[in-house]
């Protein structure tokens, strides 16, 4: 069944007898699913011996109860296996052919449609034009061609006007160049067909005088055709990196002011043409809000002025979520031009959009190029981007969270050198490298930390989860629900108070159950038999009564109560035999029940405050990988034992490590005996005694990878830090910092972020200041953050130091004036000799710095910042009372 669904899952249209067939088989795959389930249930549970008659006999029912449920399963799995045969035997009586339809579509592609449209239909072509002639050229769009090989690699998403960009440089250029060719790939390629299409066009021959034995052959015949020629070609939508690895040989790296334009929707293809012949790559952008609204209201009537008064409102709402896809809104704009031009009609066109599978020409088109992506991924990438569906429009995406409900929900495993999660971080980063996925939110280093899906493409594939009963949707009103089927996964979305009635669904089969919003009515956890996640993340109407039988779903494996009311958790939750993720961040439980020891596959523990209290027995929670934010001090000598013996936790963080004396050795021993097994992040606030770090003098914890030491100084510098071959990121302070201890910083091999500290000043003579020298090392450091005490910088960098340095902080704190930092030479401390600086943050920490001091420190941070050799140096100026 499942190798019938994975093959009929790359069928771009099937015909209306598969789809049937293949609903049933699904459904019906579902259902043996959750048979086996109950099975497994039921014969899982652990019998023990009982003592004492009253005992055996309770022992005597139970067991008469098991063998009932047993033999209720057994015939559910008899009836299944019926209705399979029956099914089977109904599809081949009424099915007269036996083999499935091509997965090529034979129609025209319309992406073809794009290179004949006129430059004057076209809207904001003209900038992105004249950057990527620039690129071409290296001077303005009327200047000549240099002479050498060059190339532009255009990315974006599908519908962003890729090629009929590429197209439009092409005509303004192609007069230039004798040998010349415009080819698309597609994606399935036929590599003989484009190879023959490129000879012909360069040329200049029939296509019939093409033919070839190989594909050798033809690559041979194209390169000596362009061997010492200036030429220009485009190769629009390259899908994959093997089919440029052979299209490459065929373009000789001349010296004559060549030019290669790329089109791909794959940001590692594009890399790779990049990496083979050099050139820029340029990240196509959406239009903006002007031609949006010019494509737009030119499409419809004209212009803008002749738009009705009454649809401008509406108009922009539209836009708004067309988002500056070029097809989207001309997709959107053809459907409305068969509509009646009434607020109305457009209101529930736009409340609509996609969702509603409204089929008009135009949003035929639509939907056919956004197939081509969806089905160009392998089909566990297929069921992970629609799982995205069951978000809201406009939410923001965490990674991580993301990440455990594909595991939770088995859609990824581990796959072989890789765990479940690292194969899903490789799933989700290539959702982003396909563009399906864009980045949203930044960290002040521009370093991604959430995600979105653009509206037109969550369009599409909450329409491919409705056909396929993936999600069921309640609360948006654009969206009908199925309620012939049985529910799999439910997305609850009412965000708004109103009379909104929970129509009557089958809930018993109910895998996933996600609610947004504030104004849902939570449904009795009792009706959900099979579910595997539940996400009430910000859910504030969520208290402790909803989740009163949670420990009856005996298939969880991901609950997230994140930002809710509840402050306690079910005193049976320990029942929960398969829960992996328990997510109760910002929450008020100060306090875990003592049955929450017996869940022996929970893996990720995520509390993120500093006050909660955990029972005794966490040495049975072998599985643990992940435990944040959980405070030392206060727990009991059982929970600091039981810590180290934790074989499999990865990531520790641990707050307030002032714990008693007589507990210090245990606690000690503990951390030490984590270190030098799987542990390889770990972060300690306010560590009191040295005491818990002096097992490292002997035997440094050689695992980890990131280790950090908040609100702490210690005496000195720990001489064990240079045998951390693996740490990739450091932050500790101490009290005195020493010349030997930024070589010993700078040997590590690894070592990729370091943060620093100290308590001490030192001389204050500019002359006297530590100097980081090209002898120090830290060959690989990408990013350093200093805190410096008082009015001035203790750090002085040498020519050549830091090679590759792209993000520096320096934090001022402590008691600060007005002449110290915003002197001519305040920020002297070598600064032009981080050469591949991209990014410098500078920041005062203290509230009784005076607003006089804030602006002129940031002043001399802005002046030398203007005089770096990199231009394009992004300053990040931080105080308590502005951030710019």
């Amino acid at each position: 069944m499942d190798a019938f669904l994975v093959k009929m899952s790359e069928e771009e249209d099937p015909d209306v007898q598969d789809k049937v067939w293949t609903n049933e088989v699904r459904e019906l795959s579902y259902d043996l699913e959750d048979a086996i389930d109950n099975f497994m249930q039921s014969v899982g549970d652990k019998d023990e011996k009982p003592d004492g008659f009253i005992e055996k006999m309770k022992h005597t029912l139970g067991e008469l109860g098991k063998m009932k449920a047993r033999h209720r399963i057994a015939k559910e799995i008899q009836d299944l296996k019926k209705q399979i045969i029956e099914m089977s035997d109904t599809n081949a009586r009424y099915k007269g052919r036996q083999t499935f339809t091509s997965t090529k579509n034979e129609s025209i592609d319309p992406r073809a449609l794009a290179i004949f449209e006129h430059a004057s239909k076209l809207v904001g072509i003209e900038e992105p034009k004249a950057e990527i002639i620039k690129l071409l050229t290296g001077k303005d769009e009327c200047a000549s061609i240099e002479e050498q090989l060059k190339m532009v690699s255009i990315v974006g998403s599908g519908g962003m006007g890729k090629t009929t960009l590429a197209n439009q440089v092409y005509q303004k250029l192609k007069e230039e160049f004798k040998y010349k060719a415009f080819v698309s790939v597609s994606r399935n390629p036929d590599m003989m067909n484009i190879l023959r299409t490129i000879l012909s066009e360069v040329n200049c021959q029939g296509y019939a005088y093409t033919e070839a034995g190989s594909i050798q052959q033809l690559i041979r015949k194209i390169c000596d055709c362009l061997t010492e020629k200036r030429y220009f070609i485009v190769i629009d939508d390259i899908w994959d990196i093997k089919t440029w690895d052979v299209i490459k040989y065929a373009f000789p790296k001349t010296r004559f002011g060549s030019a290669i334009i790329t089109t791909n929707r794959i940001s590692a293809v594009a890399c790779a043409c990049h990496s083979s012949i050099g050139g820029h790559i340029y990240n196509i952008r959406p239009l903006n809000m002007a031609h949006s609204r010019q494509l737009f209201f030119t499409r419809l009537f004209n212009s803008e002025e002749d738009c009705p008064s009454s649809l401008e409102n509406v108009s922009n709402q539209i836009l708004e979520k067309c988002d500056g896809l070029p097809l989207a809104i001309i997709a959107i704009s053809g459907l409305l031009a068969n509509t009646g031009r009434t607020e109305y009609l457009w209101n529930t066109a736009k409340d609509s959009i996609g969702r509603a599978l409204e089929r008009s020409p135009s949003i035929e088109r639509m939907i056919k190029i956004l197939s081509l992506s969806y089905f160009d991924l392998p089909p566990h990438l297929k069921t992970c981007l629609l799982y995205l569906s069951i978000f809201p429009e406009d939410s923001v995406i965490q990674k991580k969270d993301l990440i455990w409900r594909w595991i939770a929900e088995g859609f990824i495993s581990k796959e072989g050198r890789y765990s479940a999660y690292e194969f899903g971080e490789r799933c989700f980063n290539e959702l982003v490298n396909r563009s399906l996925i864009q980045p949203v939110k930044l960290d002040t280093y521009y370093q991604v930390l959430a995600y979105q899906v653009h509206d037109t493409i969550l369009d599409f594939i909450v329409s491919k989860s409705i056909d396929e009963n993936f999600v069921t949707f309640v609360g948006v009103p654009s969206l009908t629900i199925g309620t012939q089927r049985r529910v799999r996964r439910l997305s609850m979305q009412v965000v708004e108070d109103g009379n909104f009635t929970m129509p009557t669904l089958v809930l018993s089969h109910v895998r996933s159950l996600s609610v947004f919003g504030h104004a849902m009515k939570i449904p009795s956890l009792l009706e959900f038999s099979h579910l595997r996640t539940s996400d009430f993340g910000g859910c504030s109407q969520l208290e402790n009564h909803h989740l009163a039988n949670v420990w009856r779903l005996l298939q969880l494996r991901y609950i997230n109560i994140s930002r809710t009311k509840v402050n306690k958790l079910p005193e049976q939750i320990g029942h929960l035999q398969c829960l992996e993720m328990l997510d109760m961040k910002w929450t008020d439980v100060h306090s875990l029940p003592p049955s929450i020891a017996n869940l022996e596959k929970l893996a990720h523990l995520i509390v993120d405050q500093r006050y909660v209290t955990f029972p005794d027995g966490i040495a049975n929670m072998q599985a643990l990988e992940t435990l944040k934010c959980v405070k030392a001090v206060g727990q009991s000598y059982d929970f600091l034992q039981g810590l180290g013996q934790l074989k499999n936790l990865s990531k520790l963080h641990l707050g307030a490590m002032y714990v008693q004396h007589r507990y210090k050795e245990v606690m000690a021993s503990s951390l030490y005996n984590l270190c030098t097994q799987n542990l390889s992040s770990l972060t300690l606030e306010f560590l009191d005694d040295n005491i818990l770090l002096d097992k490292w003098h002997t035997s440094p914890p050689l695992n980890l990878q990131k280790l950090k030491i908040e609100h702490c100084v210690l005496p000195k510098f720990p001489n064990w830090v240079g045998s951390l071959v693996n740490m990739e990121s450091l932050s500790l302070e101490v009290e005195r910092i020493e010349h030997e201890d930024l070589c010993v910083l700078g040997s590590l091999p690894a070592l990729l972020s370091l943060g620093l500290g100290e308590r001490e000043k030192q001389a204050c003579c500019k002359d006297r200041r530590l100097i980081v020298t090209p002898e120090a090392g830290f060959r690989c450091l990408r990013k350093f953050s200093y805190g410096a005490q008082g009015d001035g910088m203790d750090l002085m960098f040498a020519a050549g130091c830091m090679p590759k340095l792209e993000k520096l902080e320096i934090r001022f704190s402590g008691r600060i004036d007005n002449e110290s930092l915003s002197s001519a030479d305040a920020f002297d401390f070598g600064f032009e000799n981080l050469t591949c600086l991209t990014t410098f943050k500078c920041q005062i920490g203290d509230w009784d710095t005076i607003m006089s001091t804030v602006d002129a420190v940031h002043a001399s941070a802005k002046r030398v910042v203007s005089t770096h050799p990199n231009n394009h140096l992004n300053l990040i100026f931080d105080h308590l009372f502005m951030t710019c």
